[in-house]
């Protein structure tokens, strides 16, 4: 492969992660932060759910968000990023199991969107654009 090529993909995968980075940042922060009563007007599966659970969420899509882009961006330990992706894909499958036992089938696509560009993440990260550590 060209370095062309090389850089082509860098770029698509930095694209990848800053958007779901960002992305799943805002959604924890927004579920960490939010009171449950306002976030369940929104998101009928909080409803469902205990509050520990929501907010737990919560932490761990923030994590994640950081996850996707800090180990690679300061070349610390960048396999966590492929890790970070890898975990989302598994977190937007098991959302897509729970939209589906609550009928809320037009939320699959955003999910399948999500975990498509997680496991671009985590191939792209692994495979095609390894970061070194410093």
């Amino acid at each position: 492969m060209t370095k062309m090529h090389l850089k082509q993909w860098n770029i698509a995968l930095w694209v990848a992660q800053v958007l779901l980075g960002v992305m799943f940042s805002m959604a924890g922060a927004m579920k960490m932060t939010t009171p449950i009563l306002e976030l369940a007007e929104s998101m009928n599966w909080v409803n469902e759910t205990p509050e520990w659970l929501v907010r737990f969420i919560g932490v761990c899509e923030i994590l994640a968000g950081f996850g996707l882009i800090l180990p690679s961006l300061l070349r610390i330990k960048p396999k966590l990023t492929v890790l970070a992706a890898i975990g989302l894909v598994i977190v937007m499958v098991l959302a897509m199991v729970d939209h589906i036992m609550l009928g809320e089938y037009k939320m699959i696509g955003i999910n399948v969107s999500f975990a498509l560009l997680a496991a671009f993440v985590a191939w792209g990260r692994s495979k095609k654009v390894v970061i070194s550590e410093n």
